[in-house]
């Protein structure tokens, strides 16, 4: 295949759509847009639109365009935002007709997300088998590729930023916060005892599973690898992490992509 194909991939979030346009291996423009779900697919395709004139490309100018969606309420609009951008229909990671080339251990594996089918995909390429993957999103996800390269599993827990909204909305007196890197462990007001709670609570949580799961058998010299847009702001206090690749999710998609579009 040419190495020099254009492609368009979208990693669709509960909170944000990720969008990342490639040629050949390179990403050439990135942008993030809301997970509206009052979004028009008449709405999406002026923003894609304005996006790709803004970055300097042409639209339909692309080999093909994969989607990871968690949000099936978007799929249908994205599909045809995509149609009107583009001239092209997309696939979607997930679908019968996009090959994985990774057997899923799940007892039914049509319940795996297909962001975390992405990422278990560009992990294994990158980093070989077996690994690790800790996503931080709106849920903070583990995907664990075994020795093998079958995706066996992992681990779903509420994401931080989550944690917080529901913290500020059920307790009265505790004001929404931000998460950010302390260095102190004891607060001295309510938000510095606030994000001292979160921050520390998360970063001993997410390092007691990684060594839970490093103690599991074949997995001891796993390297863990973290994404998402929350990552970056814990692994300062997380030596077991290996790499951190914010476009993870993005190249597992394109890898998919190029598979599938031949």
């Amino acid at each position: 295949m040419n190495t020099t194909a254009r492609f368009l991939t979208i990693d669709v979030g509960n909170t944000q759509m990720v969008f990342g346009l490639y040629e050949g291996e390179t990403l050439c423009a990135h942008w993030r847009l809301s997970s509206n779900h009052q979004l028009t697919s008449d709405e999406l395709s002026w923003q894609m639109f304005g996006l790709f004139s803004q970055f300097g490309h042409d639209p339909k100018n692309l080999h093909g365009i994969m989607i990871a969606s968690v949000v099936p309420h978007l799929d249908e609009i994205l599909r045809d935002a995509c149609i009107q951008t583009c001239d092209l229909t997309p696939a979607f990671v997930g679908t019968a007709e996009v090959k994985t080339g990774m057997a899923i251990d799940y007892k039914n594996p049509r319940e795996v997300g297909a962001d975390r089918i992405a990422n278990a995909v560009a992990a294994r390429a990158l980093f070989g088998a077996p690994a690790i993957v800790l996503d931080c999103g709106t849920a903070t996800t583990f995907d664990v590729i075994s020795k093998e390269g079958h995706y066996v599993g992992g681990l779903i827990i509420p994401g931080i930023e989550v944690s917080l909204q529901a913290l500020s909305k059920r307790a009265a007196k505790l004001p929404e916060v931000a998460i950010a890197p302390v260095k102190t462990l004891i607060g001295r007001d309510t938000i510095s005892s606030m994000q001292a709670g979160v921050y520390w609570s998360a970063v001993d949580g997410l390092n007691g599973i990684i060594k839970r799961l490093q103690a599991e058998p074949g997995f001891a010299d796993a390297p863990v690898i973290a994404t998402g847009g929350l990552s970056s702001r814990l692994i300062a206090d997380m030596p077991k992490v290996s790499a951190v690749d914010p476009f993870l999710t993005l190249k597992g998609i394109l890898m998919l992509a190029q598979g599938h579009f031949k």
